[in-house]
Formats: C-alpha cells, structure tokens, sequence
C-alpha cells in the first residue's frame, strides 16, 4: 500500500490532469467534504476537457470505485483490479475512508510470482485491435480513444509496428490539450512510445507476464511475423491466474 493523491468532488478537472501526468497514476480517487470516497476518475476522464483552463469539476466524471481492506489479501485485491480492469484499487477503512492505495504495477511482480499461470498469449490476448499509422494526428487518435473505449494503439508503418501511442503519452505531451482543440494537424509519430516489446501468440502466457515486469509495461502487442493479430496486458494475464 501507498499514500495516493485524492481529489475532493469539487475540485477542477484541471488539477486531474496534473495528477494523471505523473507515470504513476492511471486513476485518481476522490472524496466528499467528509473524505469519504466517492469514486474514481481515470486517464480518459482528463482528456476529456481540452481546455488548458476550466471551471468544470471532477464530479460529473466520477465513476464507482474499486475498494479493499487493509485486511484483504493479494488475491481478493487482484480479483477487484480484474473485475473493475483498473490499474489501481483504493484501501479503505469501513467509513469509507481512504486509508490509501494499491497499484497493479507494484503487485503484479508478487501475484504472477505467487501463482501458477495456465493457457497461451493467443488464448488470453484481446483480439480486437484498431491500428494507427504515425502519420495519424492527435486530433484522430483522440476521437479513437473517446469513442471506442480502447487505451492504446499499436502503430505501424510498411506492416512494421514502429511505436504505440496510449492515453498516456497523450496526456503527459503539456500541449496536447491545445493540439486538440485547436484541431492542429500535429501527427502521433512525435509523441508515441519507439520502443516497442512484442511477443507470438504461441507463447505461454506466463512469458508474456515476464516481459510485462522485465520490461515494466503495462501491454504488448501480440504479432505472428509481422502481423499484429492481438495485444495482450496485465488484466488478460490476471485472466490466466489458477
């Protein structure tokens, strides 16, 4: 468990988004004027308000939170990041108050390590893959992520995957916000993840949950020669726990 920052309902969007640019967070949790939890905003929620300055708030963006306690094993902990596929789950005391918080990034190393995983990538990747090009704009690949629910997107040019570009790298880029509402024609290919970790959909699952921690991220592309045919993440190698 860590301390994790937490909003107040009535807090900016703005400041949201602040938070969200740190490497750490996918979620930040917030709070009623009793500090009792209310829910959760994540990286979709924060790009939501192009505007560099706004007055809008946090509480129309709150969705239910993922929640355990102190008491709650790894495995009940790991069972809640699954069902609600959240990269983070709140530690509460009954109030609920927020006592603190669990990253799936600092926990995956222990569970894998902790059970035995069965079946292959191909059997556990998500298969529905939308593909960019780095010649796509911001402004595209932002309407991608709002419209269809996907964090990610492997990038490929000549049939090679040369790059992914994520929520991430969308929001941690200060000017992205502009970029979009602007409707500027700024391409991906500046602001994409290079390198890129692969691996084939024979393989077992379990290798794909050791590149995920040898390489410390969060999903890889599944490719067969030089097709991507799925992507494989953390929550799809939960999915293989015994």
């Amino acid at each position: 468990m860590i301390g994790i920052p937490v909003l107040k309902y009535n807090d900016q969007i703005t400041k949201a988004r602040q938070i969200l640019r740190d490497e750490k967070f996918r979620e930040v949790y917030v709070v009623d004027g009793k500090k009792n939890l209310l829910g959760y905003i994540d990286l979709t929620d924060g790009l939501r308000v192009t505007a560099t300055k706004s007055n809008v708030t946090v509480e129309g963006y709150v969705k239910e939170a993922p929640m355990v306690s102190s008491a709650d094993t790894i495995e009940q902990l790991a069972r809640v990041m699954r069902e609600y596929e959240t990269d983070s789950v709140a530690v509460v005391d009954p109030s609920p108050r927020i006592i603190g918080g669990v990253l799936l990034s600092d926990v995956f190393p222990v569970i894998i390590s902790r059970h035995e995983l069965h079946g292959t990538v191909a059997s556990h990747m998500t298969r529905n893959v939308t593909i960019a090009s780095p010649t796509d704009t911001i402004q595209k690949i932002y309407t991608m992520i709002m419209e269809s629910g996907f964090s990610a997107f492997p990038v490929v040019k000549k049939k090679r995957i040369v790059g992914i570009i994520s929520r991430r790298d969308l929001i941690r880029t200060r000017r992205v916000q502009s970029i979009i509402a602007g409707h500027a024609h700024t391409t991906i290919e500046e602001v994409m993840s290079k390198n890129v970790v692969t691996i084939n959909p024979e393989e077992p699952i379990g290798s794909a949950a050791e590149l995920l921690v040898k390489h410390d991220v969060s999903r890889l592309p599944v490719t067969d020669g030089d097709r991507i045919v799925g992507i494989v993440d953390r929550h799809d190698v939960l999915k293989g726990l015994a």
